[in-house]
């Protein structure tokens, strides 16, 4: 599965040189298939580097940066790739994810 189509990639970009400062509303959203890590992602910098919010299924969802390319290659068992949710619909900035997540132990949908 692409994890970035051109227009998601456009508009991560966007996010990070319009206002470093800002609480955007997610634009993506990855996870594994086999396990408990997501990722929503709401800036990426040119070099794929994205900023969001981070849960690899440890309890301990946070913020941070996370690679594309590091994401694209890992494979997880009987060839499993990380997927982009195609139903993810954000209504909210990333703080308020953060505040549920955090309260919950993992990313949820609010």
């Amino acid at each position: 599965m692409i994890l970035l189509t051109p227009e998601l990639r456009a508009q991560l970009i966007r996010n990070n040189v319009e206002a470093r400062e800002a609480d955007h509303i997610p634009v993506v959203k990855w996870f594994t298939p086999w396990a408990n890590a997501t990722w929503l992602v709401t800036e990426m910098e040119p070099d794929g580097r994205c900023f969001g919010l981070c849960d690899v299924g440890q309890g301990t969802p946070e913020l941070g940066y996370v690679s594309v390319e590091e994401l694209e290659s890992i494979k997880g068992p009987f060839g499993l790739t990380i997927e982009r949710d195609l139903h993810f619909r954000p209504t909210r900035p990333l703080s308020e994810y953060t505040y549920a997540a955090r309260a919950a132990g993992r990313i949820v949908e609010i």
